[in-house]
């Protein structure tokens, strides 16, 4: 296990209530006395604690690091300091996108723990979309997210400076660009301890896939951008999962994987998962076909954001371009700002294609990698289940090694309706 800093141990409802009680504020918000207050341990993510606690007068969550990976143990040590970079992360976004991000209460270092905002009656997202749920204002709502999040931190809104101690400032966040690294871009593609799939039926495509040099070359470039590419902050692990949400309100959780990188991750692991809950209604309709409406919801989501985002950044690059990229005394008069409007369509062309190879990597690694998706594992014929996750694979390995095939999302949707109707061999 990693080195513990002196003070920190890791909380249960007894000891998290009396931690509490002597916070002020926050005792005064949950009202009461700490025996009238209930704790519950809700986490069930992948690496940490978290604690619902309820008082008289309202409600706190509160985020407690593991300095492991929950979902494994202790033989998979992880810094503390992955609090340290939620809580930058979280502020960052709160400041740019106010109401999107949960409002941040208390942060301890010591302890790795942060005391929010209790979303209530907000659900994750996944689990709604699993239930059928359709959520009108999504797609407004995480296209203005990823739109203020990632110009404003990109080179196009600051100063070199600037973003240059913003880089330096995620730089340490090593572990979990670490695990980033290996579970999306390496391990679905080699044999690798924690990888697991719907075996023996999808047995020879995790074979097929471990063989494939195209698809190989193409994750490994999608890898080099990701280790490389510093163009605005991320999220880092922005799915349905790292989403609590209302028909009528969305809010963005959980940015401890946070770090400068390419802008097209963020955008690709949203729209990934889409994809993934598009192939997975097979696996939760009562009868064939009783989701085609909630099927037509997701596709034109899927294309409301990108359509929404890409729209939203351009016109912040128009209006709000302060930063040392492309300077605007380059582009004068007519001839100079028609040179630079086509520049930013060629911009939104090449950030489309690495978003669409992000997407890609995310769809395979949540199929043959460790740390499932709940819209395909929660299907519990495992034969339904695999050809949901063989349409899944199929699609994304086309997407990364033809990324040109897919130069708008209307050809991702009509691939995926495709595939949709395909009948997928399986192994066993």
């Amino acid at each position: 296990m990693t080195d513990l800093p002196a003070g920190y141990r890791a909380l249960d409802a007894k000891t998290l209530a009396d931690y509490l009680a002597k916070l002020k504020p926050i005792a005064a918000r949950l009202g009461g006395s700490p025996q009238a207050w209930t704790i519950e341990e809700v986490g069930d993510g992948n690496l940490n604690l978290v604690f619902k606690v309820h008082g008289p007068a309202g409600g706190v969550i509160v985020k407690q690091a593991l300095p492991y990976v929950r979902l494994v143990g202790e033989a998979w040590p992880l810094p503390l300091s992955r609090a340290h970079y939620e809580h930058m992360a979280l502020s960052e976004q709160r400041r740019l996108t106010g109401a999107l991000v949960p409002e941040i209460y208390h942060y301890d270092e010591t302890l790795a723990l942060i005391v929010m905002e209790l979303l209530a009656p907000h659900i994750i997202m996944r689990r709604g979309m699993i239930a059928g749920t359709v959520y009108p204002k999504f797609a407004e709502a995480i296209s203005t997210f990823l739109a203020e999040t990632l110009f404003h931190t990109s080179d196009l809104a600051l100063t070199a400076d600037v973003k240059k101690a913003m880089i330096g400032a995620f730089s340490g966040n090593t572990a979990l660009c670490k695990i980033t690294e290996d579970l999306i871009f390496t391990d679905p593609y080699r044999i690798a301890k924690l990888n697991r799939w719907t075996s023996p039926q999808l047995d020879p495509y995790a074979e097929r896939f471990r063989g494939d040099g195209d698809l190989k070359v193409a994750i490994s470039r999608l890898k080099l951008k990701f280790l490389s590419s510093a163009e605005a902050m991320l999220h880092g692990d922005l799915h349905t999962g790292s989403v609590m949400l209302t028909p009528d309100d969305t809010r963005v959780i959980d940015p401890e994987f946070a770090f400068i990188g390419p802008m097209g991750f963020d955008i690709g692991a949203v729209l990934a998962n889409f994809l993934i809950s598009f192939f997975s209604q097979a696996g939760h309709e009562e009868s064939p076909g009783a989701r085609d409406a909630y099927r037509d919801w997701i596709l034109a989501t899927f294309v409301a954001i990108w359509e929404g985002f890409s729209a939203k950044f351009l016109a912040l690059w128009e209006t709000q371009a302060k930063g040392d990229a492309y300077p605007s005394d380059l582009f004068q008069g007519p001839l100079g700002a028609a040179r630079l409007a086509g520049e930013r369509q060629a911009y939104m062309q090449h950030l489309w294609a690495d978003t669409v190879g992000f997407a890609a990597a995310k769809m395979i690694r949540r199929v043959l990698g460790l740390a499932h998706n709940i819209d395909l594992e929660w299907i519990k014929d495992a034969t339904v289940r695999a050809r949901c996750e063989a349409r899944v694979l199929t699609l994304a390995r086309d997407m990364m090694v033809n990324a040109g095939s897919y130069p708008a999302p209307g050809a991702i949707i009509r691939a995926a309706r495709h595939f949709d109707q395909w009948q997928p061999p399986l192994g066993g």
